[in-house]
């Protein structure tokens, strides 16, 4: 049976040792990191991803806000809110939760946030200075991965490294970030998507098989090769006959590949959380960056 890479537990730790230098900064009189959440209207999914956040703020002993703004908010009501929290002194981070509604253009807003308050970082700016292996903020849930994976100790260099999905949120980042000359790194990555015939080709003889699809189940035993260490990113609602009336399942058929994969994370308890830790992170090098704390 594989060996659990359990991200409840990494990003506790890690919460842990940012609180302690939350505590450190507090004791020195300066003020507490300030991360604000922008909420658009009324997605199940995005409210409660957006309250754990704020919870996760109190926790650690940052600061946060949330703006909640109907589906109905125009795109230069937006622009403008994000202008004010640009030219704020008082906020580090912020983050857009995506998906917009369709009067609203998601790549000119994610233009408009100052690259050092992109904490998601999805701007191009910051993208583009992780392609270049440059110190930036990373997207939080490929950097979720790599602290997984380090912490873990989890060896990459010379393995081979492939990655189902190719979304700029995980898929496109992990690759880039799988090959970079560091640790977690050095991997030879394959990048496969929708429209690759024939993945099982791929994945049997990866090393590291990450996937991104929300696809539940999508990734069976028999595609894996013996020993594989499998990362699922994947999260979906199935509904079921029990009392919440629906499950959280991961693009892997997690009962088969255990007994064949050498490491492999959970759905829950595996990438999400781990996710929500390093947005953590990102705010704390925000906070400590910022020229307003000089």
């Amino acid at each position: 049976m594989a060996k659990i890479l359990d991200g409840l537990k990494v990003s506790k730790e890690i919460k842990t040792e940012i609180k302690t230098e939350v505590e450190k900064i507090l004791e020195s009189k300066k003020r507490a990191p300030h991360l604000v959440a922008i909420l658009v209207g009324n997605n199940g999914a995005s409210k409660t991803y957006v309250n754990s956040k704020v919870k996760d703020c109190a926790e650690v002993g940052f600061t946060s806000g949330l703006l909640k703004f109907p589906a109905t908010v125009s795109e230069a009501e937006l622009l403008e809110k994000i202008e004010e929290l640009n030219l704020s002194k008082a906020v580090d981070g912020f983050i857009v939760q995506l998906p917009l509604p369709k009067q609203i253009d998601q790549e000119k807003i994610i233009m408009a946030i100052d690259p050092r308050k992109d904490v998601d970082g999805f701007h191009p700016e910051n993208f583009g200075k992780m392609a270049l292996e440059m110190d930036t903020f990373l997207p939080a849930t490929p950097f979720g991965i790599l602290t997984l994976l380090e912490r873990y100790g989890i060896e990459t260099k010379g393995k081979h490294c492939v990655i189902i999905g190719r979304s700029r949120i995980v898929g496109k980042p992990m690759s880039i970030l799988m090959g970079r000359k560091d640790f977690p790194g050095n991997s030879t990555v394959t990048l496969t998507h929708s429209f690759t015939p024939h993945i099982e080709e791929f994945t049997k003889n990866a090393d590291i098989v990450i996937t991104a699809l929300g696809d539940p189940g999508f990734l069976k035993s028999e595609m894996i090769k013996k020993s594989a260490i499998i990362i699922d990113v994947g999260i979906t609602r199935v509904d079921d006959n029990s009392e919440k009336g629906y499950h959280l399942s991961g693009d892997v058929d997690f009962e088969s590949c255990a007994e064949k994969a050498s490491w492999i994370t959970p759905v829950p308890g595996g990438v999400g959380p781990m996710t929500r830790a390093m947005l953590l992170k990102n705010t704390l090098l925000a906070y400590k960056t910022s020229i307003y704390n000089d």
